[in-house]
């Protein structure tokens, strides 16, 4: 990470508006994701830690969702007694949220606000330095750019149309930083039901002087679980990113599940790796016998250390009755989200004669990958046969072993 500048910034006079009130439905089931732990403290925590170390800082509002004040208050811990800290209710868009930050935040006394993603957690007190730096200078707006670096294609209906010239693209990050009492008068004369991605969308009217500052790769967006492992994975224990040195980037977990079922006399399909499978024969299982998805399911909770597909989900229970194991899965992966673990590969291989497993593998390793909410490319779908050795051989059912690789990036919670 890059070290902070030496720049003369007058002290108290930047209000922090965090946004924090995002659902974040792409990492998944479980807690939002600036609950969530990393390195030991909560994202949320960690964004309202730069600001509050920084001197500039007059005050810092966190925008929640009107039932999640609570839960935020939790989540930043001790912070929450700085007496600059305070947090209050967003709306039903992000603007709408910054609007009520805006709100909490209007004091004289205060010229500069800056608005930040509270899903971008380690945030460098040099862009910090460098933003104000540049109202300071007369821009009107600000932000940190990071440069686009891999060649860009325009794509339609899956096929490619052009290639763009990257050097005039760049990748915005926050925070964004504004006067205030001009980001106040911008929102209000927004036109009703007009809606805006982020606040510099305010400013681009062709008038305005919207400038840059350099990005930083560790003030990357967390968005999918395997995220929080990439990013835990930057920032060096040794450099100078804004966590307790002592703590090891993270620990990676393997675990291995097996299930197997036996033929019963319905007739299929069978539901293998969550994909239906023309059949002569259905698998005799007390849920929908997919014996991938429960092997992947014992693999995860494995590397938990949490039990197994029984324990959470015992055939004694008539709720489970014919079940799709989909539900068995999600459920796997939102047990990571809770212990702060990010499933970075799955590996699953099924035992069979028939029926044929390489037509399907594809598909089945979509739909593994979208319950878990992780790439297509760290899902691995293999078939074996035993030689027409044992059960699996004289065809009387279907085995599964998987292995499931996490990294714990955070605290149990």
């Amino acid at each position: 990470m890059t070290s902070r500048a030496t720049t003369d910034t007058p002290s108290r006079r930047l209000a922090a508006i965090i946004v924090a009130a995002g659902a974040g439905t792409r990492m998944g089931d479980g807690l939002e994701k600036q609950f969530r732990s990393i390195r030991g403290r909560s994202v949320l925590a960690h964004a309202v830690a730069a600001f509050i170390d920084h001197p500039a800082t007059a005050r810092i509002v966190i925008v929640a969702a009107a039932d999640s004040l609570a839960k935020a208050a939790e989540a930043i811990g001790d912070l929450a007694g700085d007496d600059r800290v305070m947090i209050v209710a967003g709306g039903a868009r992000r603007q709408d949220s910054v609007a009520a930050g805006l709100a909490a935040a209007d004091d004289p006394g205060i010229n500069l606000v800056a608005i930040h993603d509270a899903a971008r957690p380690f945030l460098p007190q040099r862009v910090i330095d460098d933003l104000i730096a540049v109202l300071d200078g007369g821009a009107d707006a600000a932000l940190p750019v990071l440069p686009v670096v891999d060649t860009v294609k325009l794509v339609e209906d899956n096929r490619v149309a052009d290639t763009i010239d990257r050097a005039s693209l760049g990748r915005a990050q926050t925070p964004q930083m504004f006067r205030l009492a001009e980001l106040i008068a911008r929102h209000e004369a927004l036109p009703f039901g007009k809606e805006i991605t982020d606040d510099i969308r305010l400013f681009e009217d062709g008038t305005s002087r919207i400038e840059t500052v350099p990005g930083d790769e560790c003030l990357m967006k967390l968005t999918q679980p395997a995220d929080f492992a990439m990013l835990s994975a930057m920032l060096h224990p040794e450099g100078d990113a804004p966590v307790p040195a002592a703590m090891p980037p993270f620990d990676i977990r393997t675990g291995n599940g097996y299930d197997v079922h036996k033929f019963g006399d319905g007739e299929g399909p069978v539901r293998l790796g969550g994909v239906d499978i023309a059949h002569d024969r259905s698998l005799a299982a007390h849920s929908d016998g997919d014996v991938g998805l429960h092997a992947l399911c014992d693999a995860i909770f494995g590397a938990l250390a949490d039990g197994d597909i029984g324990s959470h989900f015992p055939p004694s229970d008539t709720r489970w009755k014919n079940a799709d194991s989909a539900q068995f899965l999600d459920f796997a992966a939102s047990r990571c989200a809770e212990r702060g673990a990010a499933i970075l590969h799955l590996d699953l291989t099924l035992i069979c004669e028939n029926p044929k497993i390489g037509p399907h593998r594809d598909a089945m390793r979509a739909r593994i990958a979208q319950l878990v909410g992780i790439d297509i490319s760290r899902v691995a779908v293999k078939a074996t046969t035993s030689e027409q050795l044992g059960f699996t051989g004289r065809g009387e059912g279907i085995a599964a072993q998987a292995t499931a690789t996490l990294a714990m990036t955070g605290e149990p919670e």
